[in-house]
């Protein structure tokens, strides 16, 4: 545009002002000082990041996406600078040179004066934002190109269009986006020439003769022509589009889109095109008449195929005969949605569920029992806290974790914590930088406790505990460096023979002064140098960084330190689980990461919102994080992630290695995920199956278990999973229908030959009622050749079988329940009683149901919760212990034996005194001698030898609880049958008849 510049007259340098020139140097050395800060701003997070990658031996994912980022913003942006700056450019170079109208106001000439003048300015200004605008929005879809770039077929061809899923999973996705691309560029020019032309006099829409010189309306058309054509290509993607469209009964194409939407978008495509041909011809007759009618037409069109026709067809053809015309449509659909979430493999199992079990059947479960867990993951953290915190600035998670164990060559359920630091709970006096940062910088240690085991006292059993770590679970590299909870960024490491400052253990081995520590791990990024240390000092927003003298030469600074954060930057491809566990493997504290690969474009698949299917009562709790709300038709637990709680090395294991998906993501980033071959056994005895894709199958089960497209139509077996009751009672929301999380257990299913470390649920119906309708475990042994496997446990509909709601009600309302609680519940007692998780498992051919009942003081500081009670329910039978054998005895009527250990510690201090005792029994024997006479004269010999037996178990614990007895006041022996207020006296076979 040199042509409309001209140079100003110089003003005489003797009437400027002295200090005229300050002001005018001074903005420019302001802008100038703003962009260089925003620059090294940039260049400060791009350059940490590369560190970061670099430390973890993942440079090539660093490289690969900042690459393809680059890659897209220097094409797209480009493309739509110079599509836009071309357009203006030919607008301005076919101005007309006399305006077609008068301007509309007497200073809009100026803008055109003034664009003559700063033309080329004004050119650049527009293709930088042009250029970052555009670019900035491509760089954001570097995942689309990449899958794309690298898409794998799945080799299951769709047969509506026949292509392979690939085509709906990684092509449609790209080229939606470069159409959305195209229609930015082409509005973008169509707008830039509107606005030159109009500045020009070229385009005046209020004139009343010619509206538009003849170079406008070429412009014009051939731009409306490109936006007309883009729309005709829009239509065509739409057909695709409509295999993951979501209709009023499912995802995928209906009757109505099949025989409607799908032709008339063809149609439309067609007419768009015809339209596209007609703005071009414009070019050549320089008339709007004919673009304009197929304007028209293409809106009529839009409004009579596109709305109207599938309406009528829909009202007047599907919805007097819905279920026959969505019959293959719905089969479509549930084929599609259960292979896309792996539940092809289902097995629906009829379970009698049956209400008493013989010891026949108690015998065939016998191994069962033992495994049963009574520590409650989501209530004990604060006992493992105040037992084995050793000092307030160590800490555990609110919910532990629940792993497998081989302990004295049985394998057990086990809960496990790893101690953390925490800064924030120094002690104010204790808190500057040098502590929060270089001093306190790592936890110590796993805590670890049987499962199915407890303390006389009612604390777990540690198999593993203290400070430094002593137990059963070996030798291993104790320092917790990366962590859930790990301060934000420690400076760490130093010069070899330099005094250390890391604080490790409070006190030595053998007590005295606190043990220090330098950390000598692979993990984390140099900061020796100045340009480093700069460099981090902007990242962190924290000068002591550049400043302290505790940052030396052999410093490394540690960052992004939670497993789960770890794993998403190193695969960004993936969505890691929400909870994260520990294991100690081969001599190392891992956390182990479950990673998934998910899409919303697998074709007829029902699609699920991830945050919602994944809520349960324990998300959002501590560090149990929240899915991303994002919907998805499509996932697997492609990869196992391994974060080292010591380096923070990063190992990525392909797990499902059929997944396309995967394959995928190993072709973009190689060498990043390590063949499923690579895992050791000692890990591969630790892997377990993941909760939230559970969860998210679980939810699609609900409806999906069902495979008849007409009894699917008509929602006749629908299922919900039901409300967390513990958390209902403890207060939560229950509006908000928190459902119940599922329950890591090692049970045996119908089938199965040995028990097996499950992830169960239960299901309730979709009604307004509670009572049981299914239950559901997945054989979650990473070593099992069933790993994987869903079992569902259909119940009859013609029985009722309480629901965990019902039964957790029964327990409430029991009267020997609440008898025995009495002395918790007590105002003056300062304690109440906390009920932990309700398990539910199948046993003896029915349904047992198991619930921790713990004890905690209200007030106070070190209050932590102690079991006290195990309550079970089986059929209609209600029963408590203080062991799950004496409750399991009292529920059956029969001597049960699982084999729980029985410490000869001192009782608890609610025991009551041992007269009390006695004289209970003996009332218990007189009570059970009158009926068992009763029961003679009516000739019930069975009623008899059952009431004679109680009288011998009264008798027996008076005897054992006599003064002068070796343990007065203790309970009965385990297995030793008790009475309750509301549960029948269980009796053993007799041997013989007495009298």
């Amino acid at each position: 545009m040199s042509d409309g510049v001209y140079d100003m007259p110089e003003e005489p340098r003797q009437t400027r002002r002295p200090s005229g020139g300050r002001p005018r140097a001074l903005l420019p050395t302001i802008a100038t000082l703003i962009v260089l800060l925003i620059l090294f701003s940039v260049f400060t997070d791009v350059w940490t990041q590369r560190l970061w990658y670099r430390s973890v031996d993942l440079g090539s994912v660093f490289s690969t996406v900042l690459g393809t980022r680059v890659v897209l913003f220097v094409v797209v942006g480009l493309l739509m600078a110079a599509a836009v700056v071309a357009n203006i450019i030919v607008a301005f170079r076919t101005r007309p040179r006399v305006a077609l109208a008068p301007s509309p106001s007497p200073g809009f000439e100026r803008y055109g004066d003034l664009l003559q003048q700063r033309g080329k300015l004004a050119v650049g200004v527009i293709a930088t934002l042009m250029l970052v605008f555009g670019g900035s929005a491509a760089s954001g879809e570097w995942k689309v190109f990449l899958a794309w770039r690298n898409r794998t077929p799945f080799g299951v061809t769709d047969k509506h269009f026949n292509k392979d899923i690939a085509f709906f999973v990684f092509d449609y996705p790209w080229l939606r986006v470069l159409l959305g691309f195209g229609y930015s560029i082409v509005l973008l020019s169509l707008v830039a020439a509107i606005v030159t032309h109009y500045l020009y006099g070229g385009f005046r829409p209020s004139a009343k003769g010619q509206k538009a010189s003849g170079a406008a309306q070429v412009q014009f058309s051939v731009l409306l022509g490109l936006l007309v054509l883009l729309k005709a290509f829009s239509y065509w993607l739409d057909r695709y589009g409509l295999t993951t469209s979501d209709s009023r009964l499912f995802t995928g194409i209906s009757y109505t889109g099949d025989n409607a939407v799908l032709p008339s978008k063809e149609i439309l495509a067609v007419i768009a095109v015809l339209c596209a041909v007609l703005f071009f011809a414009n070019v050549v007759r320089r008339t709007w008449l004919l673009p304009g009618v197929g304007t028209v037409v293409l809106i009529l069109s839009a409004i009579l195929l596109g709305a109207l026709w599938p309406a009528a067809l829909q009202q007047l053809r599907v919805r007097p005969s819905e279920p026959v015309r969505e019959a293959p449509y719905i089969t479509k659909n549930i084929e599609a949605t259960r292979q896309a979430y792996g539940l092809e493999g289902t097995q629906v199992i009829n379970y009698p569920a049956k209400s008493t079990a013989t010891p026949s059947d108690l015998a065939a479960d016998a191994e069962v029992l033992p495994g049963i867990r009574l520590i409650d993951p989501s209530v004990v953290g604060p006992t493992f806290e105040q037992l084995q915190q050793v000092r307030g600035f160590y800490s555990f998670p609110t919910d532990l974790d629940v792993d497998r164990y081989t302990i004295g060559g049985k394998t057990n359920d086990t809960v496990i914590a790893v101690r953390e630091v925490q800064v924030d709970r120094l002690p104010a006096g204790q808190r500057n930088w040098n502590n929060d940062h270089t001093v306190y910088t790592h936890g110590y240690g796993v805590v670890a406790a049987n499962g199915n085991q407890r303390a006389a006292d009612g604390t777990p059993v540690w198999s593993e505990k203290d400070l430094p770590p002593t137990g059963q679970l070996g030798d291993y590299e104790p320092r917790i460096y990366f962590g859930e909870q790990s301060p934000d960024y420690s400076i760490v490491g130093g010069p070899k023979g330099g005094q250390p400052v890391e604080l490790d253990t409070p006190e030595g081995k053998n007590g005295g002064d606190p043990t220090l520590n330098t950390y000598a791990g692979k993990g984390g990024v140099p900061v020796g140098s100045f340009f480093n240390r700069l460099l981090y000092a902007t990242k962190m927003r924290d000068a002591n960084i550049l400043l302290s003298s505790r940052v030396n030469p052999e410093s490394k600074i540690l960052y992004d330190r939670s497993p789960r954060e770890r794993v998403e930057k190193a695969a960004p491809w993936l969505t890691p689980d929400g909870d994260p566990y520990p294991a100690i493997v081969d001599g190392q504290v891992v956390w182990i990461v479950d990673g998934y690969t998910t899409s919303a474009n697998y074709p007829y698949s029902e699609k699920v919102a991830l945050d919602d299917s994944t809520r349960d009562t324990t998300t959002g709790r501590g560090t149990i994080a929240q899915q991303p709300s994002e919907e998805i038709n499509y996932i697997r637990n492609s990869v196992k992630a391994v974060v080292n709680a010591y380096d923070g090395s990063v190992e990525l294991y392909a797990w499902d290695e059929n997944d396309p998906v995967l394959k995928t993501w190993m072709k973009a980033f190689p060498g990043t995920v390590k063949p499923r071959s690579d895992i050791s056994p000692a890990l591969m005895s630790h892997l377990r199956y993941p909760e939230d894709m559970f969860k998210v199958q679980r939810d699609l089960l609900a409806k999906y278990h069902v495979t008849d497209s007409g009894t699917w139509y008509q929602n006749s077996d629908l299922w919900r999973v039901p409300a967390d009751p513990t958390a209902v009672s403890a207060g939560a929301d229950s509006s908000a229908q928190s459902n119940q999380p599922p329950f890591y257990l090692s049970l045996r299913m119908p089938g199965q030959n040995e028990p097996r470390f499950s992830l169960t649920s239960v299901y309730v119906p979709n009604a307004e009622r509670e009572n049981l309708t299914a239950f559901m475990a997945v054989d979650a042994e990473a070593t099992s050749p069933d790993y994987g496997k869903f079992r569902i446990l259909r119940l009859p509909g013609n029985v009722q079988i309480p629901g965990p709601g019902q039964v957790f009600n029964k327990f409430q309302t029991d009267d020997g329940i609440r008898t025995a609680l009495l002395p918790i519940n007590q105002p003056t007692s300062g304690a109440r009683a906390q009920f932990g998780n309700l398990l539910t498992l199948p046993l003896g051919g029915g349904l047992l149901y198991v619930q921790p009942v713990y004890s905690v003081r209200t007030s106070g500081p070190g209050s932590y919760p102690v079991l006290r009670y195990v309550l079970v329910s089986f059929g209609e039978r209600v029963a408590f212990g203080s062991t799950l054998q004496e409750a399991l005895t009292r529920v059956f009527e029969t001597n049960v034996e699982t084999g729980e250990p029985n410490p000869n510690q001192p009782p608890p201090t609610n025991q009551p005194p041992a007269n009390q005792t006695v004289k209970e029994a003996l009332t218990q024997a007189q009570t059970a001698y009158d009926r068992a006479q009763a029961a003679l004269k009516a000739g019930n010999l069975a009623e008899y030898q059952k009431q004679v037996d109680l009288m011998k178990a009264a008798l027996d614990r008076a005897a054992a609880a006599a003064p002068g007895n070796t343990t007065p006041g203790t309970p009965p022996p385990s297995g030793t049958p008790t009475t309750t207020p509301s549960t029948p006296a269980p009796s053993s076979p007799p041997t013989s008849p007495t009298g």
